[in-house]
């Protein structure tokens, strides 16, 4: 399978719905595919549904970054577990997921910036595990010494790794099915159903399957799913621009971010760019119900993010996407395969400019 994931192409996984399961999970992202490849490994029976492509969406188009830093402290002993997941399954997968451990470097363009680097550092020093540390400008610059960047400092931790998100979530989709997960791609699952106010079925457009257990792992639809059963997910979908390159050398192989753009070597020698921590969110009827939810966040501040006023049509929070759907019609998953939004394409031409002024040596075209 390449990227992008075409659905013209023949889906790789057509498995066969079982009649009944002791789980479903309901999206193909990498916590939907890691989800049932642990069920199965702990003895269950699972089948996975996947309305488009395993891991189309935002599981193989992130940055690529595997890292503790920077994190919510709530956050910090998962991700210090993951890491160690993660080696696991790429020794599984044959050493095919790209997994290397290279650091993850914040980079500080004022001495504020720096301070509060050094604010979460201090609050996380209690978890020993975990080996960040603040960098000088001296050692900035010979951790970079191909920039003509003036960094203050740096927050670091060597501990970090990067991996290949496109090549990884397919890989392991396929490690699960040799362990006996059912996968079926272009099945999109429509809604539950309970009989004596207990869970005992779900329904696809392909049929239903019965079972007691749901892990609903359905990225930007999570919300639309649950919300028509009466379940609440205050989550909030945006849209964040990401480019590559082609091979080119900037004289470092981990990931790094400053206030201005953000890369991270891939194996194939080119980077994967971002205009940092912006992101756009289209407003939809969700935007306005999870709003006190956020409130804090928003007071708070540390967000890039740019209002739009509407969400493209078939988009989860678009305002003509359905809320409510029967059974036996076409939902709003099977109308939208592949959430494929266009990038933002001013920050997109951006990048190259950012990527050459920080290595000025550099001028690979995006």
């Amino acid at each position: 399978m390449n990227f992008p994931h075409w659905l013209s192409e023949h889906p790789e996984h057509s498995g066969v719905l079982p009649e009944a399961v002791d789980c479903v999970v309901i999206g193909g992202g990498v916590i939907g595919v890691t989800a049932a490849l642990y069920m199965a490994r702990e003895g269950m029976k699972v089948v996975l549904l996947e309305k488009g492509r395993i891991g189309a969406e935002q599981s193989t188009r992130n940055w690529g970054w595997i890292r503790t830093q920077g994190r919510d402290m709530a956050e910090i002993p998962l991700s210090l577990e993951a890491r160690g997941l993660w080696r696991d399954l790429d020794q599984n997968c044959k050493n095919k997921l790209g997994i290397k451990t290279v650091g993850v470097s914040y980079l500080a363009n004022s001495d504020k910036s720096l301070g509060r680097f050094e604010t979460w550092l201090r609050l996380a020093s209690q978890h020993t595990d975990l080996d960040s540390r603040i960098l000088s400008r001296r050692e900035v610059m010979a951790m970079f010494p191909l920039t003509a960047a003036k960094w203050h400092g740096a927050l670091h931790t060597p501990s970090d790794m990067r991996g290949e998100p496109w090549i990884a979530v397919p890989e392991i989709a396929r490690l699960a099915v040799s362990e006996g997960v059912i996968i079926r791609e272009s099945c999109a699952a429509r809604g539950l159903e309970h009989t004596a106010g207990t869970l005992s079925a779900v329904i696809t457009e392909s049929g239903s399957i019965r079972t007691e257990q749901v892990v609903v792992a359905a990225g930007a639809w999570s919300s639309l799913f649950l919300r028509a059963h009466g379940v609440s997910l205050p989550q909030l979908s945006v849209r964040s621009t990401v480019a590559t390159t082609i091979p080119s050398e900037v004289g470092h192989e981990g990931a790094a971010v400053d206030g201005v753009f953000a890369w991270r070597l891939r194996d194939d020698g080119g980077y994967t760019l971002a205009p940092a921590a912006y992101s756009e969110l289209f407003i939809g009827p969700d935007a306005f119900r999870a709003f006190p939810s956020y409130m804090k966040l928003l007071r708070a501040g540390g967000f890039d993010v740019a209002l739009r006023p509407w969400a493209p049509k078939g988009f989860p929070d678009a305002w003509s996407t359905a809320r409510k759907w029967r059974m036996d019609e076409v939902s709003p998953f099977e109308k939208c395969r592949i959430l494929d939004p266009e990038p933002n394409r001013r920050k997109l031409s951006e990048l190259p400019e950012r990527f050459a002024a920080a290595f000025p040596s550099n001028r690979a075209p995006v």
